[in-house]
């Protein structure tokens, strides 16, 4: 994985336009917050929603939440969008129906440009890719690759789902979103999401289950829809302390055992490889880098 990318485990979706969520967002626990210029604005208030943004982004990181935007995909108000949101404060981009990596090239020449006039660091602003349809998802490899501000990549599953025309359900969506995991794993950056429903977002344990599976399928974090959502995704993206503390030792024991020159290691009863100490390192790395940024 990439160096560069953002430690998180649960993104929450704040319509710009709703000043109570603005207001109450930083309190959710959240490690970003997504300001939504798209699905959740209406179209007669799109022109008010970007003039929102920069009084939403103090209120919304005031608790140490990275600020994401979420833009249009029509050319016409994407343009717009990125007007508002290439200003401080803004973390990365959620760049919608993403289907080619010359979308994602064009908007990150519109990205630099601004940077530039508005004396922000070059290359500061990151993306996410949501891919959303059919032709996007046979072109996912080379979208993950099409540029280095890219540190996410998504599969929005309803719009794709309904691309396709099949129901958004998990045995449908399996396929497409372990090749998302693939992709973004390729390409250096974050599997983000989870295959399964959240239309009744009440059933915690049945949500808890789903982020619990697509986490050892190996998606690294997942937007939510409400806040009850929050605290699931910290603890299911979280690394166990038990998980933590067993994968410490195995790295102790296999270091021991390379420096002493042996070629076969045992730990804790079983024969351990360079691919499961590889495993366990990304564990530990996992969880120094939330230790940080929680300040724990």
């Amino acid at each position: 994985m990439r160096d560069d990318l953002p430690v998180w485990r649960s993104l929450m979706f704040v319509p710009v336009t709703a000043e109570k969520f603005v207001r109450t967002g930083a309190d959710r626990g959240a490690d970003a917050i997504i300001l939504d210029l798209e699905d959740a604005v209406a179209p007669s208030q799109k022109a008010q929603a970007r003039t929102l943004i920069v009084g939403a982004i103090p209120q919304v990181s005031r608790n140490g939440a990275d600020v994401v935007v979420r833009v249009n995909r029509p050319w016409r108000l994407l343009v717009r969008d990125l007007e508002a949101a290439v200003v401080p404060g803004v973390t990365a981009l959620m760049l919608t129906k993403v289907d080619s990596p010359e979308h994602v090239q064009a908007v990150a020449e519109i990205v630099a440009e601004l940077e530039t006039e508005r004396g922000l660091p070059a290359g500061g602003l990151k993306f996410i890719a949501l891919v959303e349809n059919a032709a996007g998802f046979f072109r996912i490899e080379q979208i993950a690759r099409s540029h280095a501000r890219i540190v996410g990549l998504s599969l929005g599953s309803e719009d794709f789902a309904a691309d396709v025309g099949m129901q958004s359900e998990p045995e449908g969506l399996f396929y497409p979103k372990q090749q998302t995991i693939f992709a973004a794993r390729a390409a250096g950056i974050m599997p983000m999401g989870f295959i399964g429903s959240i239309a009744d977002f009440r059933d915690q344990a049945a949500f808890r289950a789903i982020v619990r599976r697509s986490r050892r399928l190996g998606f690294m974090c997942a937007s939510a829809v409400h806040p009850l959502q929050v605290a699931v995704l910290n603890e299911e993206f979280s690394p166990d302390p038990a998980e933590v503390e067993r994968a410490e030792r195995m790295i102790a024991a296999y270091d021991e055992a390379y420096a002493a020159g042996l070629g076969a290691v045992q730990f804790e009863g079983a024969m351990i490889d360079v691919p499961v100490v590889a495993r366990a390192r990304s564990v530990v790395r996992r969880a120094v880098a939330l230790r940080r940024r929680i300040g724990g």
